[in-house]
């Protein structure tokens, strides 16, 4: 890796906070070592991933996406590892065009591995993501804690997500390992784990364990996985209905609002935040690379 300065920031969308490189020409090589010791909140910046902002038409994965989206969100999580998606983090991605003019407001396509999400930017205000469709595989998992056990509910939402519904959240233990979970054929390439309680109607809170990164603030795709699991429980679907479902959901990090419609898209609206910016220093860098 080159030692010349990389500029980075530092976002948070509801306390899912990110370390963010903008690299438009896709020139800054971020291997996992590197990502991971970005990530680090005691010898890095610190964050529960990492945004590498290019643009579509100079990264091999999104190349195919260049027509639809101008810019990539080459998302990584906290241990360096590659992820489809993070919703939270395209809010936050799409804050940082925007700051930096790249973008101005209204709607804004953005490509990722979980495919092309569409974004609306309502000035400094909170920001809605366009999530796509949930598709929910027939096979579910067993989730067991302490010697308590539930049925989670299998819900994709462009990555892998199991929905627990428990008594209390402290049943879901200190998150920081893997909860356990059977059959493991089900999740090949690991799992985020969510443990929801319900608040009110239409209301619930969470916890995530999300794969890579251990317990979050916040997981976007987590809250729409949840959203979903708790319509079809509570027998709202609105494919069938013709009515949009809605639901809050409360995370240790704030709130997400989550919206299913009858044609199956989902909307997730929240806050999306820039705290700092600033330099990595090049001799720092070449004691990680070296």
């Amino acid at each position: 890796m080159s030692t010349s300065q990389i500029t980075f920031l530092k976002g948070h969308g509801t306390e899912n906070d990110f370390v963010i490189v903008p690299d438009p020409d896709n020139t800054v090589a971020l291997p996992d070592s590197v990502v991971a010791r970005l990530c680090d909140r005691r010898a890095g910046i610190g964050g529960d991933g990492l945004l590498h902002v290019v643009r579509s038409a100079a990264h091999p994965e999104a190349l195919a996406m260049a027509d639809q989206a101008e810019w990539f969100m080459d998302y990584r999580n906290a241990d360096g590892s590659v992820a489809e998606m993070c919703g939270n983090g395209v809010r936050v991605f799409a804050r940082h065009l925007q700051r930096a003019g790249l973008v101005g407001e209204g709607e804004l396509a953005v490509a990722t591995r979980g495919g092309v999400k569409r974004v609306h930017i309502a000035g400094e205000g909170d920001i809605t993501v366009s999530m796509g469709r949930a598709v929910l595989p027939d096979e579910g998992v067993t989730v067991t804690v302490d010697g308590r056990s539930w049925d989670a509910r299998n819900v994709n939402m462009g990555n892998p997500h199991a929905v627990a519904f428990v008594e209390d959240l402290e049943h879901a233990g200190d998150l920081f390992s893997v909860p356990p979970f059977a059959p493991a054929a089900v999740y090949p390439d690991g799992v985020n784990i969510e443990f929801v309680v319900d608040r009110g109607p239409r209301h619930v809170a969470m916890r995530v364990h999300e794969r890579g990164s251990g317990e979050t603030r916040s997981c976007g795709t987590g809250a729409c996985a949840v959203a979903v699991a708790a319509a079809r429980r509570d027998g709202a679907d609105p494919a069938r209905t013709g009515d949009p479902a809605t639901y809050r959901v409360d995370l240790p990090g704030g709130t997400l609002v989550i919206t299913e419609y009858p044609d199956g898209g989902i909307d997730m609206t929240g806050p999306a935040v820039i705290v700092a910016e600033g330099v990595i220093d090049p001799a720092w860098l070449e004691t990680v690379t070296g």
